[in-house]
């Protein structure tokens, strides 16, 4: 036999191992999903465990992106105004606007004429036939500057710092900054976010703990049949493999339970948000997760109940062997 002869032997040897690899595993898959299948009553109520411990920091989550949106982003309520003084003319206002816009520290910067804030004003005021007594203007122009290091650090006193220097430029005559505000609001942003990291992480444990426990069952009742696959030369390896599989089919039932709770709250708040919102005068609606976050929620699942299943399998898998006493 030559060489080109022994080397196509074992790329096919090769490659039907790896087939066989695939073969072997895609029939253990399947095999777990029918053996859950065939208890469908106690299938049900691990994978509904596990759906509701995830679609709880997935449900807060949404509500919280939710509540960004509709506030306009978190950075828009840290905006600050200038007031120019009234004297100031409109080509000296344009050059400011220019010296402003062009800070590193400054996002952007949008000019607003006196007319412009009397017609808003008037629009959201209410106030139409007062206003119309008036023989001058009484608004200043403004103008309403976003800082650019508040989306990554909402530092308060970089804002004070941004607005005594602004203050400081010819042409302003006071600017509007709460940083009370400011300090409240990252607070409650940086709240928001530990609490859903915190849920997250105890409900994946959580999770961890009820496939576990599942599986640990799953071979107590399968303990004989273990037993004789070990006795004719099954690895732990082998044993274990259907049980990761069925802690597989659990995360995934479980991720799919939880985003269509996730959906299904927010299909009920639509409803009263879309209210309140035209009562508001607001076109805003409830946003749904969009295809990325539902896949990371539904692969998380089957990922932990993967790692669930592999922890508990490995551990109670050792203590069983042919001839020992249960």
């Amino acid at each position: 036999m030559n060489e080109s002869a022994i080397r196509g032997g074992e790329k096919r040897g090769f490659g039907a191992r790896v087939s066989g690899w695939f073969e072997r595993h895609l029939q253990t898959l399947v095999a777990s999903l029918g053996r859950l299948a065939r208890a469908p009553f106690g299938t049900a109520l691990t994978v509904g465990v596990i759906g509701i411990a995830l679609a709880l920091p997935a449900s807060l989550g949404v509500l919280v992106t939710n509540a960004r949106a509709l506030s306009g982003g978190w950075e828009h309520a840290l905006d600050l105004t200038l007031y120019l003084k009234p004297s100031l003319p409109d080509h000296d206002a344009a050059q400011l606007l220019e010296h402003v816009a062009a800070r590193p520290d400054v996002a952007t910067a949008r000019l607003v004429s006196a007319t412009e804030g009397l017609a808003e004003f008037r629009r959201w005021s209410g106030l139409g036939s007062a206003l119309d007594a008036l023989k001058d203007n009484p608004l200043p122009a403004a103008i309403v500057v976003r800082p650019r290091f508040v989306a990554d650090a909402g530092d308060a006193g970089a804002l004070a710092s941004l607005a005594d220097a602004l203050r400081a430029m010819p042409g302003v005559d006071q600017v509007q900054l709460d940083t009370e505000w400011a300090r409240r609001f990252t607070a409650i942003l940086d709240a928001l976010r530990r609490v859903v990291t915190m849920l997250a992480v105890a409900l994946a444990v959580a999770v961890l703990l009820v496939v576990g426990n599942t599986i640990r069952l799953d071979i107590d009742t399968r303990r004989v049949e273990i037993e004789v696959t070990k006795l004719v030369g099954g690895s732990d390896g082998f044993v274990r493999r259907p049980f990761l599989y069925g802690g597989f089919w659990y995360g995934l039932g479980g991720g799919l339970i939880a985003w269509l709770l996730v959906e299904a709250l927010v299909l009920a708040l639509a409803g009263p948000v879309g209210r309140i919102s035209a009562a508001y005068g607001s076109t805003f609606t409830l946003a749904t997760p969009d295809l990325a976050e539902a896949l990371g929620l539904v692969g998380g699942g089957a990922l932990l109940g993967w790692i669930g299943a592999f922890v508990s399998a490995t551990r109670h898998l050792r203590a069983i062997e042919p001839g020992a006493e249960s």
